[in-house]
């Protein structure tokens, strides 16, 4: 019998156990781009990379932009109140912002709908009652959901803060249909939504300077948080699994040496 190479097999073992070990952690944790081909500027976001992690001051400072900015053409329905307390909001705090919306409930012991506070249970109230309602309010656009906006969109965050940025005047004098305006993100160039953004458009609480990069940045950041709102969890399972292989793999190479020792 010819002599087999253990050490050789055993080193590849350990090779392929941890490169699925990592396959499943990069696939985990790195953000979810879409196919398409984009040119934004890639951003250095802090929950990039396998130990990115959220910080919660431009979380919360997104969220504020978001609620006086954003929520009063774009829903949030995929968010709970009660997510709000991952974001570093105390659950005080998470309930005084559900209980400001009124949500609807029922029916009652009559059969009749009725309105109440809301409660950490319940999701973010859309700001109209259907898209038609939507429709009619905004020039026949619809404005999307913002919930999964950054998974949405080829570029995620990226492109969701070259939209915000990216509002200028059309170049050479182009004229735009009526109810359009000109953004240098947007396919096509002509997007429905006007410029959402200003120059101290909110106050924040921290007192961080509100220009419109910083507005973008938070509100993006923000965004991207609630299309995972998981994601730190994933990455510390991520974590985990990858020490798992790493001690299986060791293991079964002792085994595999062990067992396969006499025939040297």
């Amino acid at each position: 019998m010819g002599r087999i190479n253990t050490m050789g097999t055993g080193r590849r073992l350990v090779a392929g156990l941890a490169a699925v070990g990592l396959a499943v952690w990069i696939s985990a944790t790195g953000p979810v781009i879409a196919a398409e081909g984009t040119s934004y500027e890639k951003r250095d976001w802090s929950f990039y990379g396998i130990f990115g992690t959220y910080e919660r001051a431009p979380l919360q400072r997104g969220f504020q932009v978001y609620v006086e900015v954003c929520a009063a053409c774009h829903g949030l329905k995929r968010i709970a109140f009660r997510n709000l307390v991952d974001i570093g909001f105390s659950d005080a705090e998470a309930k005084a912002i559900a209980a400001e919306y009124e949500v609807e409930d029922g029916p009652d012991q009559e059969g009749e709908m009725f309105t109440r506070p809301g409660r950490l249970s319940d999701y973010f109230v859309p700001p109209f009652a259907n898209d038609n309602a939507a429709r009619a309010s905004n020039n026949g656009a619809l404005p999307p959901d913002l919930s999964l906006i950054t998974k949405a969109r080829g570029g995620g965050p990226d492109y969701v803060y070259a939209l915000l940025v990216g509002y200028a005047e059309p170049p050479g004098g182009e004229e735009l249909p009526d109810g359009m305006s000109y953004n240098l993100a947007f396919p096509g160039h002509q997007i429905a939504m006007p410029p959402p953004l200003w120059a101290d458009a909110v106050e924040y609480a921290d007192g961080t300077s509100a220009t419109v990069p910083q507005l973008a940045e938070d509100l993006s950041y923000f965004l991207a948080w609630t299309a995972e709102p998981k994601l730190e969890e994933r990455k510390r399972l991520g974590l985990k699994v990858m020490i798992v292989m790493i001690i299986l793999a060791g293991l079964l190479y002792a085994v595999k040496r062990r067992i396969w020792a006499g025939l040297h």
